[in-house]
């Protein structure tokens, strides 16, 4: 029971940890908090059951442009609705409040076009899954584990290493200077957009090979990705990776004794403990001076 409860928090938690990573890069280039993230990665897992399952793509691609049209959506919530309240220098609480707008209007959009009734990726039969250290761990559960730490190196990989990536903490860290030294300020955080979606998408997609997929599991995973992202140091991409495998093991492992409809409330629970606690995140650096 134990080994399975740790292999359903490494999942949860790597699913957490794209959702937490994607919202970082996205918060740290802009400063407020992007809310219809949520609804970006249900759109994801609609999007591929739309391609897969509905028009029979193979499966690669379809996940793929999935991908692909969630990064798309993501920039244009942000050229749509965001620039113009950027433009006229609005503030945090205006873009927190078009956030949720926009993530009641897209989920209600979802739930219109494709209706309120459960929908799933999985086809095919049922296999065995393959024994492992004593559990059971599933073809699907292999692909989401190894899928998201490919994804968290890339995303490293880009962040660090690219002339996109340096430019994007250049904007992070310091708005004006970068703006100074000829860093086009809105086409990076087009760029930023664009990532930061993507990774919800691809999150959206990989927990539908395992859940089911409905309108409003988008809600219930962009405040897992926030927690996680305030627990490891809100701004920070090791941070938002660690404290999404935290939340992921912590909410497991805490329905070992008591009854799983308490999951939701342990993940709020850690979360007040660290703000009361650790208010600066786990890897120890204040949130505000904190570097993508």
């Amino acid at each position: 029971m134990l080994k399975h409860l740790i292999i359903n928090g490494i999942l949860s938690g790597n699913i957490y940890a794209l959702l937490a990573i994607g919202f970082t890069i996205i918060y740290r280039t802009v400063k407020y908090f992007h809310f219809a993230h949520g609804v970006v990665y249900a759109a994801g897992a609609y999007l591929a059951y739309t391609l897969f399952i509905l028009l029979n793509i193979n499966p690669f691609i379809s996940f793929f442009l999935s991908i692909i049209i969630a990064a798309i959506l993501g920039v244009a919530i942000d050229r749509f609705v965001y620039f113009p309240l950027r433009k006229h220098k609005t503030s945090s609480l205006v873009f927190l409040l078009a956030s949720f707008g926009v993530f009641i209007i897209l989920q209600n959009l979802l739930q219109l076009i494709f209706g309120a009734q459960i929908l799933t990726l999985r086809t095919g039969p049922v296999k065995e899954g393959h024994h492992f250290l004593g559990a059971v761990i599933t073809d699907n559960q292999i692909l989401i584990i190894v899928s998201s730490l490919v994804l968290f190196f890339l995303c490293w990989l880009f962040i660090q290493k690219t002339k996109f990536g340096k430019a994007i903490r250049a904007v992070s860290d310091d708005p004006i200077g970068a703006r100074v030294v000829g860093i086009n300020s809105e086409k990076i955080i087009m760029i930023a957009f664009a990532i930061g979606s993507a990774l919800a998408g691809a999150a959206g997609i990989l927990i539908s090979l395992e859940t089911n997929i409905e309108p409003t599991m988008g809600m219930n995973a962009i405040l897992k990705g926030i927690i996680a992202s305030i627990i490891g140091g809100i701004g920070s991409i090791p941070g938002a990776l660690f404290g999404g495998l935290f939340l992921g093991l912590a909410e497991n492992l805490g329905i070992w004794k008591i009854q799983a409809v308490w999951k939701d409330t342990i993940a709020f629970i850690i979360l007040i403990v660290f703000l009361l606690l650790r208010p600066s995140g786990i890897i120890g650096v204040k949130t505000e001076k904190e570097k993508i």
